[in-house]
């Protein structure tokens, strides 16, 4: 790797620390999932969120949003919201005598899609050529969303009250989905006894302008990539598809967010290129929403598909 290269990956992940350090003074305890949710960002991907209402979801957005120095905007899904509340509608212009397009919030750079699987399937689907494409079509016009552009959607648990599972092609749209999970003793302790984290957010000063971070991406995108890291990443690929444990494997895009995510990864992790520990410390996020849990032989204890493939995949 050329000497420049190395400097600018130095001076990248030295703003990724600071990153890192100051969202975990919002996030207490949860440092991986912090790495993770930063790897999607310098992967181009976008992020789900899935968990208990108030265990700080929503606050992990704010926080990354503020750091990484990104207009941010919430989109607060509920049963009632329509597509053109997202997408954006033609009103007419009675001075002009024509219609005037009024963007919706979905042109900036920073979604959360707050409580995503509350809205029906229609207004959910409204998302997709926008998470994919990185541009909405609005009555027959295409219209291009801001480089960068991140969602990070939070869901809550199916189980609740008024909620609409997202279809599988929406998952897929997810480079990964992760869970915060309960802060442990210490941590809580810290959360009960400290400052307000809506008054530390507002305090809180940006690491990253935005030709910093679409200068990490590159970086991130260009990490190396042995051919040992390949054969594993397809054995992986292979196995999901031939084992008799899964109703279906991992497409060819599943294949792509493994391999975007384990550079990104790396690149957070400070080094120049990617090692199988990368694949495997983003192998549940890429894969679990993407496969369904399995049951074990004894079909008394459930696994996740990572699980099961980490046992059933060899390193060569």
């Amino acid at each position: 790797m050329e000497k420049t290269n190395i400097l600018r990956l130095e001076n990248s992940s030295q703003l990724i620390d600071k990153a890192i350090a100051q969202i975990g003074q919002i996030i207490l305890g949860k440092n991986e999932q912090i790495k993770l949710a930063l790897s999607c960002l310098l992967a181009s991907g976008h992020c789900l969120i899935e968990d208990q209402p108030g265990v700080g979801k929503t606050t992990l957005a704010h926080a990354i949003a503020k750091v990484m120095g990104l207009d941010f905007h919430r989109i607060q899904f509920t049963s009632d919201l329509l597509p053109a509340d997202v997408l954006g509608v033609s009103i007419f212009n009675r001075d002009q005598a024509s219609f005037e397009f009024h963007p919706g919030p979905i042109f900036s750079p920073f979604i959360l899609a707050d409580e995503i699987n509350r809205a029906t399937p229609k207004t959910q689907s409204a998302l997709l050529e926008a998470m994919e494409e990185h541009q909405v079509t609005v009555e027959g016009e295409t219209r291009e969303l801001p480089s960068p552009f991140f969602v990070i959607a939070t869901q809550n648990p199916l189980h609740q009250i008024g909620t609409y599972p997202l279809p599988e092609s929406q998952l897929d749209r997810f480079l990964m989905r992760i869970d915060l999970g309960y802060p442990d003793k210490q941590a809580e302790r810290q959360l009960l006894e400290g400052e307000d984290r809506k008054l530390i957010i507002n305090n809180m000063n940006s690491v990253f302008s935005r030709e910093q971070l679409l200068n990490a991406q590159q970086l991130a995108a260009s990490l190396h990539l042995s051919p040992a890291i390949l054969d594993y990443i397809q054995a992986i690929l292979e196995f999901s598809r031939h084992s008799s444990a899964f109703e279906m494997g991992l497409s060819p895009r599943g294949g792509l967010a493994l391999l975007h995510a384990a550079k990104a990864y790396a690149h957070i992790e400070g080094e120049q290129y990617v090692l199988p520990e990368h694949v495997q410390a983003v192998l549940p996020a890429v894969v679990n929403h993407r496969i369904p849990v399995q049951l074990d032989s004894d079909a008394t204890q459930l696994r996740t598909a990572a699980e099961h493939i980490m046992e059933s995949v060899s390193i060569s």
